[in-house]
C-alpha cells in the first residue's frame, strides 16, 4: 500500500478525501442529469437545490439563528476588509480593531480608506504572542463595530474568549477556524471567511450577517459591495462561484456525517494538544513562542533551534509525505496548518517525524 500524503498547508488547504472521491464521482454526470455542476445554470433547479442544501446544512452545523443572513461571495476574506466599514459604519465615523497579527493589521488597514480606525488592543509590544485580555480593551462608546481576527493564520494566535460588547457589534475574520468547533453565532454582528482552509477550495467567502446590520450602506456604494442587495437576491446578483459552492456543501454534508462540530472540537483539540506536546517536551529543538491559553487548533508555527537544518527538514519531511510545512515568508521556519480535514494519523506521522528529526540532528 503506497504511504499516505499529508497536506499540512495553510490554505488552499487540505480536503476531506471522502469529500474529493464523491466530487470525482459527480465531475461528468451529477446524479443522472448527463453534466457537471459547473455547466449548470445557477438558476435552474437542480443548483437551487444544491444552494439552497448548502445553506441549511450551515445552519444546522452552527445553529445559525433565523435573524441572520448567509451568504456566499466572492472576493476572498480580504475583499471583506473593505466591505465591511462599507456597510457596518451606518453613519457613524470610527471602527474600532483589535489588532493580533498580519491579518487583523491588514483589515484595519483597509478600514482606514473608509473611517477613524481606533486600534482598541494589540500584542504589538509583545512580539504578536497573544490576544490582549479584554481587560486591557479601549473601545469607544460611538465605534460602529468592534473587528477581530479570531485565529491569526500567520502567527498562530487565536482568541480563547469571546468578547463582551453590549450593543456594539463584534466582527469577526473566522476564515481559518470557522467549522473547527462550536460557536454562538448570536453574540456576533457578523462573520466572514474564506473558504480554501476548513471550507472547501479558494474562491468562494462566506459572510454570515445579522439582519439588522443590512441596508445601511451609503448611496454610492458599489451595488456589488453591498450585503443587502446580496442577501436580497440570495448570493445571485451575478453568476455566483457554482462549483465551490457545491464543494463546500459536501463539506458541510462530510461534516454532519462525522458527528458535527462538537466531535470535530473533540477531534481538533487532541491534534492539537499531540503536536503542541511534541514541541514542548522537545527540549529546546522545536519552538512555538505563543502564549498557551492563545494557541491556534488550526495553525501551529514552530522553529528549529538551528536554522540551518530547516531546508533539511522541509526536505527530509517531503519524503516522508509531509507536504506544505514550510513557515510563512513573513515569519520564517515552519508552519503546520491541522484544520478539519486532516486526520489525526497526519498529525501523529508529523510528531513522529519531528522526534525522529530531532534525534538525528540535535
Amino acid at each position: 500500500m503506497n504511504q499516505p500524503v499529508y497536506n499540512f498547508g495553510a490554505g488552499p488547504a487540505m480536503l476531506p478525501p471522502a469529500v474529493l472521491e464523491q466530487v470525482q464521482a459527480e465531475l461528468l454526470d451529477w446524479h443522472g442529469r448527463g453534466i457537471s455542476v459547473m455547466e449548470m445554470s445557477h438558476r435552474g433547479a437542480d443548483y437551487m437545490q444544491i444552494i439552497a442544501e448548502a445553506e441549511q446544512d450551515l445552519r444546522d452545523l452552527m445553529n445559525i439563528p433565523e435573524n441572520y443572513k448567509v451568504l456566499f461571495l466572492q472576493g476572498g476574506a480580504t475583499l471583506q476588509f473593505a466591505m465591511v466599514p462599507i456597510n457596518l459604519l451606518r453613519g457613524h465615523h470610527k471602527a474600532s480593531y483589535v489588532q493580533t497579527g498580519i491579518w487583523s493589521e491588514k483589515a484595519l488597514n483597509e478600514a482606514r480608506r473608509f473611517a477613524e480606525v481606533e486600534v482598541s488592543a494589540s500584542n504589538a509590544d509583545r512580539q504578536a504572542r497573544l490576544v490582549p485580555p479584554q481587560s486591557e480593551w479601549q473601545v469607544s462608546k460611538d465605534t460602529a463595530y468592534v473587528h477581530i481576527a479570531g485565529n491569526e493564520t500567520i502567527g498562530g494566535v487565536e482568541f480563547d474568549f469571546v468578547p463582551e460588547l453590549g450593543d456594539i457589534p463584534l466582527v469577526s475574520d473566522a476564515s481559518s477556524h470557522i467549522l473547527s468547533r462550536p460557536v454562538d453565532v448570536s453574540r456576533f454582528g457578523l462573520i466572514y471567511a474564506g473558504a480554501q482552509k476548513n471550507i472547501g477550495p479558494a474562491g468562494l467567502t462566506l459572510v454570515i450577517v445579522r439582519e439588522d446590520l443590512l441596508g445601511q450602506a451609503p448611496a454610492n456604494t458599489p451595488t456589488m459591495l453591498d450585503y443587502a442587495v446580496q442577501a436580497k437576491e440570495g448570493s445571485m446578483h451575478n453568476t455566483p462561484p457554482t462549483f465551490a459552492i457545491y464543494m463546500a456543501g459536501l463539506v458541510f454534508k462530510w461534516l454532519k456525517k462525522t458527528g458535527g462540530l462538537q466531535a470535530m472540537a473533540e477531534r481538533n483539540a487532541r491534534k492539537a494538544e499531540l503536536l503542541y506536546q511534541s514541541i514542548d517536551g522537545s527540549a529546546g529543538f522545536y519552538t512555538n513562542p505563543i502564549e498557551p491559553r492563545n494557541r491556534s487548533w488550526m495553525n501551529v508555527p514552530f522553529t528549529l533551534k538551528n536554522a540551518n537544518l530547516d531546508k533539511v527538514f522541509l526536505q527530509e519531511a517531503e519524503l516522508q509525505h509531509l507536504l506544505q510545512l514550510k513557515g510563512h515568508r513573513l515569519l520564517g521556519g515552519m508552519r503546520a496548518s491541522i484544520y478539519n480535514a486532516m486526520p489525526e494519523t497526519g498529525v501523529q506521522a508529523l510528531v513522529d517525524f519531528m522526534r525522529d528529526f530531532a534525534r538525528k540532528h540535535n
